[in-house]
């Protein structure tokens, strides 16, 4: 059994009903901060489309399926609500964080397509 950062009593509805997203345990567990974005064409009536990450994981570390999970899109945001204002992206859209830590579109850049 995972050990959230936030326990989920404490989790407030920020983004109802705005489906499942993809994101792994650096940000849920750990507590890492949401470093990179990017939304594909949702797989299901459920799902988002988008994936989140801290940006620091190795691809061996997001191909343990143990450490990654499918979870409501408020669970994510919680850990990180200023993507809140990103989320009405399309598909195909990305950002990420740079150095002053604000967030960019980088849906231009090819570069983010090795991640989907």
């Amino acid at each position: 059994m995972k050990n959230f950062k936030i326990p989920r009593e404490q989790l407030k509805i920020l983004l109802p009903n705005r489906g499942l997203c993809m994101a792994p345990d650096t940000i849920l567990v750990e507590g890492l901060p949401v470093g990179l974005i990017y939304r594909v064409m949702p797989s299901t009536m459920h799902d988002s489309g988008w994936r989140l990450f801290a940006g620091v994981e190795s691809e061996q570390y997001l191909s343990n399926f143990r450490c990654n999970g499918i979870y409501d899109l408020n669970t994510v945001v919680n850990y990180c609500p200023e993507i809140i204002s990103l989320l009405d992206a399309p598909p195909y859209t990305a950002f990420c964080k740079n150095a002053d830590g604000e967030w960019i579109n980088i849906s231009r850049d090819v570069n983010w397509l090795q991640w989907a």
